[in-house]
């Protein structure tokens, strides 16, 4: 049995005895109950500048291959999101290289994609207030979208830092999406990043209070029903989530982006239009494997096996998330790290060092309680050099 001495949370080390690796089967055909996109990471050059600052410096070829690996599972891929250090060390210009080299790949083998398109390539101090700054902002929304519709890909209009800081209230987030909206030829969907992700949305669509905003976010979508594929809804509120689901529009999805409480939402009440939530997820880059086992369960028909199956990932996926919520990636990437995916565990803009090492072997112990270490072997060794250069006896 492989083992690896583990920091603990007060103090101390553990011997911990890694699980055998669970075996997990890939579907034969799409997912039929739910539509699922997996937020994907980025791997950086092993050598390059890895630090604080540094602009992002992408091995491409780790990068795309890890997409192939969320495709192969029957996952979509929502590229140039949040979870690709969007606004954390990845710009607008490597994003729109990541957008046209994942399309591609995407369409080489049929897979889904759905990618971001934000205002990031704006700087937020340069941004003029009132009309022009609003000018502004759909001008550079106008220049992401259609980098992405170009690829093909399915566009998410990310929420915008700079909308958020020239925005005066509820009718200047209705016209600047509004305008998007009548301007897309593609249904799109309309991403809502609460502030735990990151402070700068504090006070999205125009109000403090999430029922207000709420209500601006719906009298959007009303209005042009036609031009939105879904909503991705990133609040960490489960009750909010099924009381704005059931209000969409039919036809419109939820995409829950709630990486707390997805089992329950995904699972959902019903096969009814407003009884589940779809998937837009960057918990699903970490616990692929166990989402598409989930997935092909729904499709057979079996919603408790598929609960259960999810439900064992969810301690994962809440210390993964654990407050500050914007440090998530880096314990995503350090899976992908002792699973084999990258050569190192680095991040863009030396994000790898967001998180603690008692944190990270927590990350490890429950990755391996949920079946996600796919080579023991591998993980442990990966675990133990790290923890040595951290100063943790072996």
């Amino acid at each position: 049995m492989t083992s690896v001495r583990l920091p603990l949370p007060g103090g101390g080390t553990e011997l911990y005895p890694l699980a055998a690796p669970r075996e997990w089967t890939k579907p034969s055909a799409p997912f039929t109950s739910r539509t699922a996109y997996a937020a994907a990471h980025v791997v950086p050059r092993t050598l390059a500048e890895n630090v604080p600052g540094a602009p992002a410096d992408i091995d491409w070829d780790r990068t795309l291959a890890y997409r192939h690996e969320l495709w192969s599972y029957g996952l979509g891929v929502a590229e140039a999101m949040d979870t690709a250090q969007r606004g954390m060390g990845v710009d607008w210009t490597a994003a729109a290289e990541l957008i046209r080299r994942s399309a591609a790949e995407a369409a080489s083998v049929g897979g889904s994609i759905a990618c971001g398109a934000g205002t990031d390539q704006l700087a937020l101090d340069a941004v003029p207030e009132g009309r022009q700054g609003l000018a502004a902002v759909i001008d550079a929304y106008r220049e992401q979208m259609k980098v992405v519709a170009d690829t093909g890909a399915t566009t998410i209009v990310m929420a915008s830092r700079a909308l958020a800081r020239v925005a005066r209230d509820a009718d200047d987030y209705a016209e600047v999406y509004a305008t998007l909206l009548d301007e897309a030829e593609t249904p799109v969907i309309l991403h809502w990043l609460g502030d735990m992700f990151d402070p700068a949305m504090a006070g999205y669509w125009g109000s403090s209070s999430v029922a207000e905003a709420t209500e601006t976010f719906l009298d959007v979508i009303r209005a042009r029903p036609g031009k939105v594929d879904g909503v991705k809804v990133s609040l960490l509120d489960a009750e909010h989530e099924v009381g704005l689901r059931r209000a969409l529009p039919g036809g419109v999805r939820l995409y829950t982006g709630d990486d707390f409480n997805y089992p329950e939402l995904i699972v959902g009440e019903g096969t009814g239009e407003g009884e589940f939530s779809h998937a837009l997820l960057g918990i699903f880059a970490a616990i692929y494997p166990a989402a598409s086992a989930a997935l092909q369960a729904l499709d057979r028909g079996a919603p408790a096996e598929a609960r259960e199956l999810l439900e064992s990932t969810q301690a994962l996926g809440r210390k993964i998330f654990e407050a500050p919520t914007y440090y998530y990636k880096t314990g995503i990437a350090f899976l992908s790290w002792v699973n084999g995916h990258q050569p190192g565990f680095s991040m863009a803009g030396g994000l790898h060092a967001g998180r603690s090492v008692t944190h990270l072997a927590e990350v490890f112990r429950l990755a391996d309680a949920a079946g996600l270490l796919t080579s023991p072997d591998l993980a442990a060794a990966r675990m133990r050099a790290f923890l040595t250069v951290q100063g943790v006896d072996q």
